[in-house]
């Protein structure tokens, strides 16, 4: 096979094709290898696990966590839930998308990062709450968050 993801896509699900709900962590393995679920995923990996192509793209499209563009290095979520906005995530939101100048959804232009909401990181009593990369903050604001960013694009 001349394609190289198809390939890779190839190798991961062989590592869960013989679990039962195999393909979740298969999708899993895929967005943390490639940054994103690439194109050819669904039609890929279907047969080998007596799935149809539509099944798959059906439990990419449902969860929010798979992304279908290439992600930023690092990504940047805010918690939008009830508690976090009760203790100012929308002026988060705001400063953060003028200060990043993203809007959710977006990468930067050097790749460095992604914005995207979250709803609830389980972490209600100490709002404003935010995730970068697999690490949780609370408590953020303004400064907190720049403070944060900066600490990103010094290790690049």
């Amino acid at each position: 096979m001349n394609d190289p993801i198809k390939s890779r896509l190839l190798e991961l699900a062989a590592n869960f094709k013989d679990e039962l709900g195999g393909v979740m962590p298969l999708l899993h393995q895929v967005q943390k290898q490639f940054g994103y679920i690439p194109e050819s995923c669904a039609v890929t990996v279907a047969p080998l696990f007596r799935l149809s192509t539509a099944e798959v793209e059906g439990v990419i499209s449902f969860y929010h966590q798979f992304k279908r563009e290439p992600q930023g290095k690092h990504r940047i979520q805010i918690c939008r839930a009830e508690a976090c906005q009760a203790n100012g995530c929308r002026e988060l939101e705001a400063f953060s998308k003028e200060y990043l100048q993203l809007e959710y959804g977006q990468t930067s232009a050097d790749g460095l990062l992604s914005l995207d909401s979250v709803y609830c990181l389980g972490l209600c009593s100490h709002g404003p709450a935010v995730r970068v990369d697999d690490d949780l903050f609370v408590e953020v604001g303004a400064e907190k968050l720049q403070s944060i960013v900066e600490g990103l694009n010094d290790g690049r």
